[in-house]
């Protein structure tokens, strides 16, 4: 693809990402909140896409915007009532917000600029490659060093705690 396309399609995302990020922080609902929270994770996942990795996105989509935020939004109807708005915090918690995302900018700006990336020394690796999903099912499922079975079960024991979680707090009685 040409590289002023890849540049745009970058830019279109990453406003996309920024602008509905703040608008998810700053809604008045909680609805409204888990859908910009929705679009933000659909914006991730068409970063995957937009670097080949079609597994991460599927992933991306399904877990996270297919599964997560709709038990965000179970939740929110279960534990609210209708009309519901969140209400105005003080100045001094946006204050201290805002220092909190000077912080974080000033880190991540302090580690891009000093780190070495890998993709600069070695110009094998080409963002066109891709994982065959035999090599990602046996990482995701295998026992050894740098494969996944336990975190994968922990986060399946966690997702369930969510639920009955989520039961207990829906029963009320």
């Amino acid at each position: 693809m040409d590289p002023i396309i890849n540049l745009i399609i970058f830019s279109c995302l990453g406003v996309a990402m920024l602008a509905l990020s703040i608008m998810a922080v700053t809604s008045k609902s909680l609805l409204r909140s888990a859908t910009y929270l929705l679009l933000v994770l659909l914006c991730t996942a068409g970063f995957y896409l937009f670097l080949n990795y079609h597994f991460l996105a599927a992933v991306q989509v399904s877990v996270y915007a297919g599964g997560v935020v709709i038990l965000f939004i179970f939740a929110i109807f279960l534990t609210t009532s209708k009309g519901e708005v969140l209400l105005k915090h003080q100045t001094r918690r946006y204050v201290f917000g805002f220092l909190g995302v000077v912080a974080g900018i000033g880190l991540t700006a302090f580690v891009l600029f000093k780190h070495q990336f890998l993709y600069e020394s070695n110009t094998s690796m080409v963002g066109d490659q891709e994982i065959s999903m035999s090599l990602i099912g046996q990482t995701l499922m295998g026992t050894g060093k740098y494969q996944y079975l336990l975190p994968f079960e922990v986060l399946s024991v966690l997702l369930l705690a969510c639920i009955i979680g989520g039961i207990l707090i829906a029963r009320k009685k």
